[in-house]
């Protein structure tokens, strides 16, 4: 500043560039020369020399000022406390920190919620989805009286409408839509109410997938591959079900996806998410690094494992862990034991 006071006063400029290029450029040139660059060279190379010269000038500058810093370091405080917006975002390490000092054995059911908020963010819609060989859909030649039945039987709110083949859909029929037209007969069109699908692909961030459903006012998305195939389907249930853990309604069946055998033991649906399989049977998923692959659920997971397809009643050994295949059909695995063994006294000794 006194510079720039310096310069106006001693100089008559009769440019405004020659204004600009003194007292910015040539002037900024200086400072830096003179106050930055040139002081920190001398300091570095008499180090002790210019602490003795600097420390007494540091010392009564800030006897000097200590009141008028103290002035504006209050009232910035106060003005903080009072006005500034709080803000309470906790970041996802700072999550996955605090779940680490809890006590898991008193707090599980808050663990659990904590553990789905960390995974929320690098989970994607294929992670989530209902596999296509579980879905209950209908073509859309069904005539009007087996969509009744379908839907009594199954009693969803929502069901996919395809055409000839599942890599053919349609859009999805709401069951609300359809309840004014009950009475009507066996000719009725109820292919008239079919709503357009909303089609997402399986690398869909489901973080990203919630804000479309809240935008679009939708709670079920068409998860397709990259090659435009129907992989299966995921709903707004699916992704709340991340962080929260299951939500059951009254027209759930009671039976689980697992039963327990004793604390080392497990039978589980083969078409279990791995995420719930690794909190349930409270194994480190990093046992898995190498070999999980692709794979989102325990078949997947068995099947990288082995390499093939496994025979019915086969153990499968990975480390001290233990699979059996429980059931199956020509095309795929339906169920599976898993037992943790006992460490082995070298992998004690490890």
């Amino acid at each position: 500043m006194l510079c720039n006071f310096f310069f106006m006063n001693v100089f008559v400029f009769h440019s405004p560039l020659a204004e600009f290029l003194i007292l910015t450029v040539i002037l900024t040139f200086l400072l830096l020369l003179f106050g930055e660059i040139m002081p920190k060279i001398y300091s570095a190379q008499k180090t002790l020399a210019f602490c003795r010269f600097s420390a007494p000038v540091i010392y009564v500058l800030r006897k000097v000022f200590a009141p008028i810093s103290a002035v504006l370091v209050h009232s910035t405080a106060f003005l903080n406390k009072h006005f500034a917006k709080k803000n309470h975002n906790i970041s996802v390490d700072e999550l996955s920190h605090a779940l680490e000092l809890t006590d898991k054995a008193e707090l599980t059911e808050e663990n659990n919620i904590l553990e789905g908020i960390i995974r929320f963010g690098g989970e994607t819609a294929k992670e989530v989805m209902t596999s296509r060989l579980d879905v209950v859909d209908l073509d859309i030649r069904t005539p009007f009286k087996d969509v009744i039945q379908c839907i009594i039987d199954n009693a969803y709110s929502r069901i996919p409408i395809y055409s000839g083949t599942r890599d053919n859909i349609k859009g999805v029929l709401y069951i609300k839509d359809l309840l004014p037209h009950l009475n009507k007969g066996d000719n009725f069109r109820w292919q008239s109410l079919i709503r357009p699908a909303y089609f997402v692909p399986e690398t869909k961030m489901i973080d990203d997938l919630l804000r479309d459903f809240q935008a679009n006012k939708i709670h079920i998305a068409i998860v397709v591959d990259e090659f435009g195939g129907t992989s299966g389907i995921v709903t707004m249930e699916d992704i709340i079900e991340e962080i929260v853990g299951e939500i059951h309604d009254e027209y759930d069946d009671e039976e689980r996806t697992y039963t327990v055998i004793n604390d080392h033991t497990w039978v589980f649906e083969a078409k279990t998410q791995l995420t719930d399989f690794y909190k349930i049977t409270k194994v480190d998923e990093d046992d898995f690094d190498k070999v999980d692959g692709d794979a989102d659920t325990l078949a997947g997971l068995l099947l990288e494992i082995k390499g093939e397809f496994p025979a019915l009643h086969e153990k499968v050994l990975y480390h001290r862990y233990e699979f059996e295949v429980l059931a199956m059909d020509s095309r795929r695995i339906l169920k599976v034991k898993f037992t943790v063994n006992e460490p082995s006294t070298e992998e004690e000794a490890s």
